[in-house]
């Protein structure tokens, strides 16, 4: 695994796109509105923000690896002596254990070389269900400990789920001494490898920061990618084509600029454990997203101070399309909290308000949606309320084929054959209004139960190996 180190994305397919959708659009458009008119100038007008700082974070990351090739060329893999702790949450079940069992075996493969002084911390409930399995696991290599969390353990603030995991192995680095800025904390998910690359690439970013002194950044994150071979749902993992295209455009943007407003994810999340021990994961009890809190309570405590880094790792997507849809609806339930949570600043939470608004919308700016609207008041005429409109259309709707295109790109990249076949790039285009819906209907449902207030879960769906 581990994808060639000349990759770049690139601009081709955005501009491509953006030529023919601007050309089709300006030809279809009608010289007076329909009733349609003003809704769709609005809701088709909306992402645009996004999409300017997903285009800027494709622009920064191009100039980001092309600064770090320079930096680093005709250096072998560099070798830190830096402490570095990989800290694995697993539920425990026995559905889960064989992803986890490749996970932690790729730390083990691949991080040495470059950290000398590695610990994999493997996180569980006391009790759980596969405890026995996970000891086994822990028992093939001496870097590799269970840290089994209390039954009755509770946390000042009643945390809960993932969180109260993390809080716990936090305060326990704390208590050992480990909560220094020699020390990297590194959050994976228990379905969430690595490669060569995520080693090189990490131990160059704790080497810059090492040398940087009292400059240093003290958060970084890369890329998540989706290996074909650990996909056993085709359309879930077409799906997912997204996600590393986000990386290299919004969060890269935000997070490789030093303040991680859009959020951060819950793997490849690179953090000082010094800076961790003053921020902690008891977010209460009502907290779905961590990772998110933590990178808004980050950006307002330590401004200008994280990165973005061009290694990734290797995750597999859900396994059913039911999976799917929970675990988009959770991101949306928890995302919708942040949003109206007064103990965080209101300026961080504002552009975290645009993004949840734009997924609980995002149902109703479906293409398909808009045509079945439009058939069924008998008025199909979507033509925007100014043809001056046009152009920030065309953007929006090119940088999500570009979105999926270049995410297809990179996941077939790092799979075993590396290359797309024949007719994914086509099924991957054709099924934008698709994958739409597949986003769109569970985030619009998460925030409904957000607005009821009804119970927050935090649900694990079984990972594929």
């Amino acid at each position: 695994m581990g994808a060639s180190q000349r990759w770049r994305p690139a601009y081709a397919p955005l501009i491509l796109a953006y030529l023919v959708i601007v050309v089709s659009e300006t030809w279809l458009t009608q010289p007076h509105p329909g009733v349609l008119g003003w809704p769709l100038t609005i809701l088709w007008t909306w992402p645009i923000f996004t999409t300017l700082t997903g285009i800027f974070g494709l622009s920064r990351t191009r100039k980001r690896l092309r600064a770090s090739a320079r930096r680093w060329s005709g250096h072998g893999p560099t070798r830190t002596g830096e402490q570095l702790i990989v800290v694995v949450p697993t539920v425990g079940r026995y559905d889960t254990q064989p992803a986890l069992e490749r996970s932690v075996r790729s730390y083990i493969s691949w991080l040495p070389p470059c950290f000398a002084n590695l610990r994999v911390d493997i996180v569980v409930d006391a009790g759980c269900e596969a405890e026995h399995r996970i000891k086994e696991l822990a028992a093939e290599d001496g870097r590799v400990r269970v840290v089994a969390v209390p039954a009755d353990y509770r946390t000042a603030n009643g945390t809960r789920f993932k969180a109260r995991a993390a809080h716990y192995a936090h305060e326990l680095r704390i208590h050992e001494g480990e909560a220094r800025d020699d020390v990297w904390v590194l959050h994976m998910d228990d379905d969430t490898g690595v490669g060569p690359d995520t080693a090189v690439a990490m131990a160059r970013f704790v080497a810059e920061q090492r040398a940087a002194g009292a400059d240093g950044k003290h958060l970084a994150q890369g890329i998540l990618t989706y290996p074909r071979e650990y996909a056993v749902n085709r359309l879930t993992w077409l799906a997912d084509s997204a996600r590393p295209a986000e990386d290299v455009g919004r969060f890269s943007a935000w997070t490789g600029s030093g303040t991680p407003r859009a959020g951060v994810h819950g793997e490849l999340l690179l953090v000082r454990a010094s800076i961790e021990a003053a921020i902690g994961w008891d977010f209460g009890p009502r907290s779905l997203v961590e990772d998110a809190q933590f990178a808004l309570i980050f950006s307002d405590r330590y401004p200008g101070r994280s990165a973005w880094f061009g290694g990734r790792c290797y995750g597999a997507s859900p396994a059913r399309l039911k999976d799917f849809f929970r675990q988009r609806e959770r991101w949306s339930w928890g995302l919708a909290a942040l949003v109206f949570n007064g103990s965080l600043p209101l300026r961080n939470r504002i552009l975290l308000g645009y993004s949840v608004l734009s997924w609980v919308i995002g149902p109703l700016q479906n293409v398909a949606v808009v045509l079945l609207v439009g058939a069924l008041i008998a008025d199909p005429n979507t033509s925007p309320t100014t043809v001056l409109i046009i152009p920030l259309w065309a953007v929006n709707m090119a940088y999500v084929v570009w979105m999926y295109w270049e995410g297809l790109r990179v996941n077939a990249s790092v799979s075993a054959d590396g290359r797309r076949r024949w007719w994914e790039p086509l099924a991957v285009v054709a099924l934008i209004p698709v994958f739409g819906l597949m986003e769109g209907l569970p985030g619009l449902r998460g925030f409904m139960k957000f607005a009821r207030r009804a119970e927050n879960r935090f649900t694990v769906i079984a990972k594929p190996s």
